[in-house]
């Protein structure tokens, strides 16, 4: 594998702290465990939010645990990396635009949107940068949640196929995930307001400048620009290869070397990079209560 991360707790150090910010790899391929630091004040150190970015750039998503804090620090830390978004369909709290509320009871029917493995909302033409999210209650046994790293899962594929999605482009979809569902009308509304995005297959990560491969089997229907004299040579070529490339592209994400998955306790938090991962809410606790509520921090173009 050609991402190497240390599997040496690293430790990175705050000028304007009395204490460590300890940094923990989780795996050598993604996720870490910051300690010595309380959310609920962090937003206002400037120094300390910096080396919390450099944390999520390096290890993609970090978790934090025992952060006892309100809605309202939640949404004061997220909004540090940028502005809020709300979701059309889950809808936000309504003293705190910006935080949804995923709560889950015994009687809660089975999410078909969170127990798979997507990048959250690249239905939309900017979809967004990160996302936060924290442990309100969880069950005693189950529940975790798994992120994957999409750099790695690029970086792996054979040469080949690099070089036949380098200029491959594809449409995700809203209506499909979370309009399948509704009556057709309704269905047809949500399109209507939020019209299928298109996104390049290979990403540019605007900040560490890495390829990312960036099709998930929640959100992306098809590609846009498949069916050219390269890839076709007849008309029955175009369905089955285009839907046979994505179906193997989309099975990256399952790689268990590209994984790390999170047990949560409640007032546990994990900050994710959207743009480079993938995750996984594993839907096994049932009959159980299990609440979450996440800010969705807004993005840039994926071009």
């Amino acid at each position: 594998m050609k991402t190497d991360v240390s599997a040496a707790p690293a430790v990175i150090r705050s000028s304007s702290l009395t204490r460590t910010l300890e940094v923990n790899p989780l795996t050598c391929s993604i996720g870490a465990e910051l300690s010595n630091v309380h959310l609920g004040a962090a937003a206002e150190d400037e120094g300390l939010m910096t080396e919390i970015r450099q944390a999520l750039l390096k290890h993609r998503v970090i978790f934090f645990r025992d952060q006892d804090i309100t809605r309202a620090e939640h949404v004061a830390f997220a909004r540090k990396f940028g502005e809020l978004e709300d979701h059309p369909v889950v809808g936000s709290h309504p003293d705190h635009p910006g935080l949804v509320q995923i709560y889950k009871t015994p009687d809660s029917p089975i999410d078909r949107n969170e127990n798979s493995w997507h990048t959250d909302a690249t239905w939309r033409d900017q979809p967004p940068m990160g996302c936060v999210l924290r442990c309100v209650e969880c069950p005693p046994v189950g529940g975790d949640t798994m992120w994957v790293n999409m750099v790695m899962a690029y970086e792996n594929l054979p040469d080949e196929i690099k070089t036949k999605i380098e200029h491959l482009r594809a449409r995700h979809s809203i209506e499909a995930s979370f309009g399948a569902a509704m009556p057709i009308e309704k269905r047809l509304a949500l399109k209507a307001k939020f019209p299928d995005a298109e996104h390049p297959v290979v990403r540019i990560h605007p900040e560490t400048g890495e390829k990312i491969l960036f099709v998930n089997s929640s959100f992306t229907t098809h590609f846009t620009n498949y069916n050219t004299p390269s890839n076709v040579r007849f008309g029955l070529d175009k369905s089955p290869g285009s839907s046979q490339l994505l179906n193997y592209l989309t099975s990256q994400a399952m790689i268990p070397e590209y994984q790390v998955r999170f047990s949560w306790k409640k007032n546990s938090m994990a900050f994710w990079d959207n743009r480079s991962t993938q995750h996984y809410a594993v839907m096994d606790y049932a009959p159980c209560h299990r609440k979450m509520e996440r800010t969705a921090i807004m993005g840039g173009p994926t071009d």
